[in-house]
């Protein structure tokens, strides 16, 4: 499985005029032999740019996307890799997203396809990636 980060599909979504056509590359390839998957915290940041929950389900189901829950293992290596994360003098807030999917994947054993490697290559290197530069 592969777990889709937020920015690969706001790309396709919004048509990104510099990531769109990499981005839905990837997306065709990768679903040829693996199935694709979000979580829920995927799901909430995609919520941004949709109108209603009926939208954004419709979204995932063209996409041929299935939501998969963060299991609690995952929701606690998220928690302490975030908390390394702030011990080693990261103060951004709003990253805390990334650790979520990175725990997620680690936890589970699955890929992510992300154009933004370097927190899960520092903070999970046991998931292996799918980036514009490991293509």
């Amino acid at each position: 499985m592969i777990l889709v980060d937020t920015n690969v599909l706001l790309d396709v979504l919004e048509d990104d005029p510099a990531w769109a056509e990499w981005s839905l590359r990837q997306l065709r390839a990768q679903s040829q032999a693996h199935d694709l998957v979000i979580n829920s915290v995927i799901y909430a940041e995609l919520s941004l740019a949709f109108d209603s929950v009926q939208a954004l389900d419709a979204a995932i189901e063209i996409m041929n996307l299935r939501v998969h829950e963060l299991p609690r293992p995952a929701l606690f290596l998220a928690g302490r890799a975030f908390l390394r994360y702030r011990r080693e003098g990261g103060n951004k807030s709003n990253v805390l997203p990334d650790f979520f999917i990175g725990a997620h994947a680690a936890v589970q054993g699955w890929l992510v396809l992300t154009r933004d490697a370097r927190r899960y290559r520092s903070y999970f290197p046991t998931v292996s990636l799918i980036t514009p530069t490991a293509v």
